[in-house]
């Protein structure tokens, strides 16, 4: 019937062809004669055409086959729809990865710092610059000429280890695109000075908000805080062509941008998993209280969580009992006495439920 639309059609002639189905009558067709429609013995429609009348028992049929096909959908969408919204959800706080990753990490970037800029962006490198600092260096705040704030990395090359930690961060993140990673700018390295320029960072990182008692986070913030950690995760470990292990997931590890999204941080001691090496095991220099022999992204991820709604350290424990054992004895009947006392309040209590 779509073809009754074409108002500029002169001249249509399907004579000889093994066509079936009703002849259009309205349109351009409706100055045509039978000849242009000649030996179809399938074809139906107005008597003008010389073929026999379109059957009405087939349409009430086929009407009927549709009403039972439309009570069917409507039967398997009351169960799958609730399933698709969640899924479609958690696609959503990934943030259309696809378009974003390609503005996220790249160490292929045009601009270039030199290692003098990088010492006026940080006032020389000053202590009041300085935002953290880890295993093998510290983090500076900057302000390059342009007034964009930075975060620079400076590794410690007093310690050997720093240089195969700097090089695995180069390795790891010039492959890795995903907004939910922290974003390198570029590196700077000479024989004396290895920096990563980052993405400056402006609410810090989890594990200030959880012990600082200037900050509060609600129960939806700590559980969208999560969920970009867990969409990192899941880049790591099945979005990549070489697989991804963080190694070493913790708060200090997941920072917060202006708008309170998180962004995983520090590859330093990460693994670039081969596509012969389908199992890990692997000793590294982790934080204690967060290392797993195997699936050691996935453990300490489990380990975080509990710590985010918790609010309790893994090191805060002694003897044989740790942040696991401590919140499965708690389980389901003391769940409130594990729970971070800031949590509990009405408001949030009813936003839980």
């Amino acid at each position: 019937m779509s073809l009754e639309k074409l108002q500029y059609l002169d001249y249509f002639n399907v004579s000889f062809n093994k066509l079936y189905g009703e002849i259009p009558s309205r349109g351009p067709f409706k100055n045509l004669s039978s000849q242009f429609f000649i030996n179809n013995e399938a074809l139906c429609g107005f008597s003008r055409f010389n073929v026999p009348p379109c059957p009405t028992s087939s349409t009430h049929r086929s009407n009927r086959k549709k009403l039972l096909l439309l009570f069917l959908l409507l039967g398997i969408a009351l169960v799958f729809v609730p399933i698709a919204f969640l899924f479609l959800w958690i696609r959503y706080r990934r943030g259309k990865r696809a378009p974003q990753q390609a503005d996220s990490l790249s160490m292929a970037t045009t601009e270039r710092i030199s290692y003098y800029e990088l010492l006026q962006a940080t006032d020389l490198l000053s202590e009041s610059n300085l935002i953290g600092s880890g295993s093998f260096g510290s983090v500076y705040k900057g302000i390059l000429r342009s007034g964009t704030a930075i975060a620079v990395k400076v590794f410690n090359l007093q310690l050997e280890a720093a240089f195969k930690s700097f090089d695995t961060e180069c390795e790891v993140l010039r492959s890795l695109r995903h907004r939910n990673l922290v974003k390198v700018i570029t590196s700077c390295s000479n024989l004396d000075f290895k920096a990563l320029v980052l993405e400056y960072m402006p609410n810090g990182s989890l594990d200030n908000y959880l012990y600082s008692h200037n900050y509060f986070l609600d129960i939806r913030q700590r559980l969208s805080i999560m969920i970009d950690v867990a969409c990192a995760l899941e880049y790591f470990h099945h979005g990549c062509s070489s697989p991804v292990i963080h190694c070493d997931i913790k708060p200090s590890n997941v920072l917060l941008d202006e708008d309170m999204v998180a962004h995983l941080s520090d590859f330093g001691i990460s693994k670039l998993l081969g596509e012969d090496e389908t199992d890990l095991y692997t000793k590294t220099l982790a934080t204690f209280g967060y290392i797993a022999l195997v699936k050691c992204d996935v453990y300490s991820y489990g380990i975080m969580l509990l710590e985010t709604f918790t609010r309790r350290k893994p090191s805060d424990f002694e003897g044989d009992l740790n942040l696991k054992q401590w919140v499965s004895y708690s389980l389901p009947e003391a769940v409130m006495d594990v729970i971070d006392a800031n949590l509990v309040t009405t408001t949030d209590i009813e936003h839980v439920l």
